[in-house]
């Protein structure tokens, strides 16, 4: 789920893929997946794949798509859809789900972190963003369900790399981000968080001119798109550049308030 929708069947090294090929039944199949161990309505699958262009006879169509999904899933060990209730329900029963993964090792990390295992957390976020193969679902998101769901797991993976790069700042690591933050800063134009972390990173590789100039070009983008101001706390930290505050060295202008 972490990129383009792929479905394996892992034996050993081998690897046999259990991806549908055609659009539609990719579509339900990620669908159930978004929803895993949950009973999806037999009208939310319609909408997802059909949205208003749904053909008289989409319900017996959905069946026969189901039906050659299930025998596709039948092939590897684990994951399989039951019919209940109104809808249907995908099983994992022991099989993986990136996204689950991804979930349980951010989670342990940002504990690791509150503990005070810097390093540990550092590597744990690493490894979870090293799942990621592009953007959710990639190709699949036009409907309703999925729009939603892959907007919500890119905003995940936004997180983790703002937390990452938080740490990296407390472990003093200012100068090794810098060109990440500048690629995040394009990437994310209005995502005030970057702008503030490569603020504070310029800053401590003595570079308080471009630090300043990082705000200003945050401040008239945000006026110009949004018309309003740079949060409180941006405000605050380019006050503090300006003056060259000391406080600007300690750890606790690198963590998000």
């Amino acid at each position: 789920m972490l990129g383009p929708l792929d479905v394996v069947q892992e034996k050993g090294r081998d690897t046999h893929s259990l991806l549908p090929s055609a659009t539609k039944k990719r579509i339900l199949l990620a669908a159930l997946l978004s929803r895993a161990g949950e009973v999806v309505s037999t009208t939310s699958l319609m909408d997802e794949i059909w949205d208003e262009g749904r053909p008289r006879k989409a319900r017996a169509a959905l069946h026969v798509y189901l039906a050659q999904v299930r025998n596709q899933l039948a092939e590897g060990d684990g994951a399989t859809i039951e019919t209940e209730g109104p809808g249907y329900a995908l099983r994992l029963d022991g099989a993986g789900l990136d996204h689950r993964e991804f979930s349980g090792l951010v989670a342990r990390a940002r504990a690791q972190r509150e503990d005070g295992d810097l390093d540990g957390a550092a590597d744990g976020l690493e490894r979870a963003l090293g799942l990621w193969r592009g953007p959710a679902l990639s190709g699949l998101t036009d409907g309703p369900m999925l729009g939603v769901y892959a907007t919500c797991l890119n905003e995940e993976y936004v997180q983790a790399v703002e937390t990452r790069l938080e740490i990296d700042l407390v472990r003093g690591r200012h100068r090794e981000i810098v060109a990440q933050l500048i690629r995040l800063v394009h990437d994310y134009p209005l995502r005030e968080s970057f702008h503030r972390q490569l603020m504070i990173a310029y800053y401590r590789s003595e570079r308080q001119a471009e630090a300043l100039t990082c705000f200003l070009d945050l401040r008239e983008r945000l006026q110009d798109e949004l018309g309003v101001e740079p949060c409180r706390s941006i405000q605050q930290l380019h006050r503090a550049v300006l003056t060259a505050d000391p406080a600007l060295d300690e750890r606790e202008w690198s963590v998000a308030s």
